[in-house]
């Protein structure tokens, strides 16, 4: 028994491990990189940054004077702050729930189809727009609402009426941004709940068919349960998210995010990079950004513990 372990222990690393590890070998030289490294900048947000002539970005950071919780303080004593945290949240909160809600219902529907070759042609129209850049969009959403030369102006000077400055009325602009978000993303999230669909049970569909079910019901007791575990993880990622905005959506979309449509279209993210853009210290934006981070991680460990007391096997940790 104590040599059959011993080889037991001499094989415990194989050559599929081998494999296994090369193979991942780049995405883990991506991350540390890109995610694990980057995080050295962090000690910014503490430090009244100044750049010494001569001198390398890791010695100014660590040769800057220590600022505290200063820095903080351009974020909360900004008079924006109400306005960009308000923003961040609510649209988060409307994407989330329309995307769910429409990303489930596509994909319920498209895996109805009884034409493969249908069901493959929405799937491709729907997931197309996700492959475009916000800038690519931007010129399209241009294209629409340009006062000179915009579709929509054309129409209305066509019928007699004045143009209308689409991009100084901010009354227009949160309908504009949430239908962009879910025309973009929606196709993205249904093709991941759809796969999820194709995996369940055919049987399962056959008994009910046999016990007389209707589609309705087959979807109500069947799909909606078997896509649970699905939805509720999607979910938490979400929510883990809530406190960032899609820096292209508005800023690119919005034809950056200020002026009179300012206070429906600003987020933290668009809100810091105009400050990086002024004479506004970086160690204050730094301290920004290190609060919208610090409040994604609490948001997304709170939404998993949430999920974790009502029901243990649909928690991610």
């Amino acid at each position: 028994m104590g040599n059959e372990k011993k080889k037991y222990k001499k094989r415990a690393w194989s050559r599929n491990d081998t494999e296994l590890a090369l193979l991942a070998l780049p995405g883990s030289i991506w991350y540390l990189l890109f995610c694990f490294m980057p995080m050295f900048g962090l000690i910014i947000a503490f430090k009244n940054y100044k750049a010494i002539p001569g001198k390398g970005f890791i010695y100014n950071v660590l040769h800057s004077d220590w600022a505290g919780f200063k820095n903080f303080e351009f974020l909360i004593k900004s008079n924006d702050l109400f306005v960009i945290l308000r923003n961040t949240i609510l649209y988060n909160v409307v994407f989330i729930v329309l995307g769910l809600v429409l990303s489930v219902g596509f994909a319920i529907m498209i895996s109805l189809l009884h034409s493969k070759r249908k069901s493959k042609v929405y799937q491709t129209l729907m997931f197309f727009p996700y492959f475009m850049s916000w800038v690519v969009v931007a010129y399209f959403v241009d294209a629409f609402l340009n006062v000179d030369s915009g579709m929509l102006n054309n129409m209305l000077r066509g019928s007699g009426r004045e143009a209308v400055q689409w991009y100084m009325k901010p009354e227009v602009w949160p309908f504009i941004l949430v239908f962009m978000q879910i025309w973009k993303n929606t196709g993205y999230n249904m093709v991941i709940y759809l796969s999820s669909i194709t995996g369940i049970d055919s049987t399962l569909y056959e008994a009910a068919v046999m016990d007389g079910a209707n589609k309705r019901q087959q979807i109500w007791h069947i799909t909606l349960p078997c896509l649970k575990n699905v939805i509720i993880m999607m979910f938490i990622l979400n929510v883990g998210k809530i406190f960032n905005s899609d820096f292209g959506l508005f800023y690119q979309v919005s034809q950056g995010a200020s002026g009179s449509i300012f206070n429906t279209t600003a987020t933290i993210d668009t809100y810091v990079f105009n400050a990086l853009k002024s004479s506004t210290p970086i160690g204050m934006t730094s301290a920004a950004t290190f609060f919208q981070s610090v409040s994604c991680c609490i948001t997304i460990l709170l939404a998993n513990a949430i999920v974790k007391k009502i029901d243990e096997d649909s928690a991610i940790i």
